[in-house]
């Protein structure tokens, strides 16, 4: 499947919220003006203007009249909690972060996963499941379902050299997201997976992503209650 083109005022979104996610431009920053995202993108006055009126609508950026665009104070405070990146958690924390790949492979939607990613039943995805350690421990099973139109190279990539997350972040820019995060009790693969006993308490993150037009994934990320916890830091 050939991967859909996301619209012009789209793709210049998914720019600016790149930068921003990324931290190449903190709260307060200057955001470059519409004529110069024009040139940048090749693209009408009209679309730079769109896609920045909808970035305030969001809440990325801010309208300051009379001195341009900058950085919305608040926006990191989800990003940053919502898309840690587990092998940048480990690595910051000085430790070596692997993988153990269980599946990679192709599927069918079923009636649930279809109205999730807003497609037919028996509509293709990608599915991986895969096992993160922190210095040899498991502390995350990360079971995930993806779009072939957000990402059609997911299939080949080598997640020994990086992670879902990361990947995805890269050629799936996002748009909007949604998460929760519940305890729940371990089930028998889950335990088998993490190497855990079946009925320990656990943390899952379910989390789902829209790049563009398109759902691009869902994920089931599940944690050992014991080995992990979750923390933010929220500043203005």
């Amino acid at each position: 499947m050939k991967p859909t083109k996301l619209p012009a005022y789209e793709q210049v979104k998914a720019f600016v919220k790149k930068q921003v996610n990324d931290g190449a431009w903190r709260p307060g920053d200057a955001v470059p003006s519409e004529s110069a995202l024009q040139q940048q993108f090749g693209v009408s006055r009209m679309t730079a203007n769109r896609a920045m009126k909808e970035l305030a609508v969001e809440g990325v950026v801010t309208r300051v009249q009379g001195s341009g665009t900058v950085v919305a104070q608040l926006h990191r405070i989800s990003t940053t909690f919502a898309f840690r990146d587990i092998h940048d958690e480990i690595v910051e924390r000085g430790h070596r972060h692997s993988t153990r790949i269980l599946s990679v492979e192709a599927m069918r939607a079923d009636a649930a996963l279809a109205q999730v990613f807003k497609l037919r039943t028996g509509a293709r995805l990608f599915h991986s499941l895969m096992v993160h350690f922190e210095d040899g421990v498991a502390i995350q099973l990360d079971d995930r379902y993806v779009n072939p139109a957000s990402a059609p190279g997911y299939l080949g990539v080598d997640f020994s050299e990086t992670t879902p997350t990361n990947y995805l972040l890269e050629h799936a820019p996002l748009t909007e997201a949604n998460y929760s995060i519940e305890a729940a009790l371990a089930s028998a693969q889950e335990a088998k997976c993490l190497g855990i006993k079946r009925g320990e308490p656990c943390l899952v993150m379910t989390r789902s992503t829209v790049s563009g037009p398109h759902v691009a994934s869902h994920a089931r990320l599940v944690y050992p209650a014991m080995r992990y916890s979750f923390s933010g830091k929220f500043q203005l």
